[in-house]
């Protein structure tokens, strides 16, 4: 493996910091077998000893696309790396990590920080605790990062508007990829896919406990992996298609609101009207006549 450095170490000016997240630094390295790491050519700040760690007073997401090594953090344990693998160092948290001296490895990283971070971590989209992503092998990553390194050396106006773009997009894709090759392996997304489809095919009679159980599992594991890959309960996402659906009738039809709450299975006109309105925040009527351009307040 190849010598083959490129970094840029930034500077943030107070507009810049009004955005909500702006990069510090960004940058790619390949180590060699048994060269020493971590290089000392870095500025003071980011440099560290592999045995005492180091704490910094940024987010880093990192990514190995070759070799192996070994990531370690105070909240999030030790990790084993291999090519593929992503994880974010948190400020104020110590951490350490290097490549195998028999392997060496390929890494990338961006270094940010801003309000935006901040509130994702708040809201645990990313945490101290689980900081790795096996996202795999993907051109599109390196290539995120290899234009990031390209905007960062050239600097021009806005630049830093473009690297924080291109950052949302890293951490995006570190949640879906690590996320989806989970479910892919444990064939996850292959049973909820199954159950999506069975709802729209029978939206007005289909029960989450009877999808439960046509995939001989119980009612509460099936829940538990439906919500954590679409983000809703059974329940919750069978009323959602059910007002899209309705949404649609009410755009594109002359069915009246009779006709539609019982096309969808809905036990009566009223309770389907309470429910539109609970979600959408008005009622099918009204919706109709803002998307149709007529007034039939009169139908019922």
């Amino acid at each position: 493996m190849a010598n083959n450095t490129r970094r840029k170490y930034l500077t943030i000016n107070p507009a810049d910091q009004k955005w909500g997240l702006s990069v510090n630094s960004v940058g790619h390295q390949s180590i060699a077998k048994n060269e020493v790491y971590p290089p000392q050519n870095h500025p003071t700040r980011y440099l560290f000893n592999i045995s005492k760690g180091r704490i910094l007073n940024e987010y880093q997401l990192l990514y190995i696309t070759s070799g192996s090594g070994t990531f370690s953090s105070q909240s999030g344990g030790t990790h084993k790396v291999q090519a593929g693998c992503m994880f974010l160092l948190f400020p104020n948290e110590w951490h350490s990590y290097s490549p195998d001296p028999e392997s060496g490895w390929n890494e990338y990283w961006i270094g940010f920080n801003g309000d935006l971070m901040k509130n994702w971590e708040q809201e645990e989209f990313f945490s101290k605790e689980h900081p790795f992503f096996n996202v795999g092998l993907n051109e599109d990553l390196i290539g995120m990062y290899k234009r990031a390194i390209i905007i960062a050396e050239a600097q021009e106006a806005n630049y830093q508007q473009a690297l924080s773009g291109i950052a949302c997009n890293l951490l995006g894709m570190s949640i879906y990829l690590s996320r989806n090759k989970t479910f892919i392996s444990n064939d996850i997304s292959t049973k909820i896919n199954q159950a999506k489809m069975r709802i729209h095919e029978d939206i007005s009679s289909i029960k989450p406990e009877d999808i439960a159980k046509s995939m001989h599992m119980s009612y509460s594991k099936f829940r538990k992996i439906f919500k954590e890959y679409t983000g809703f309960a059974p329940s919750q996402y069978i009323q959602e298609v059910k007002i899209t659906l309705a949404k649609e009738m009410l755009t594109n039809t002359t069915m009246s609101i009779k006709e539609i709450a019982f096309e969808l299975g809905y036990d009566n006109s009223d309770y389907f009207f309470t429910v539109f309105r609970k979600m959408t925040g008005i009622t099918p009527l009204s919706y109709r006549k803002h998307t149709q351009g007529i007034d039939l307040s009169s139908e019922k």
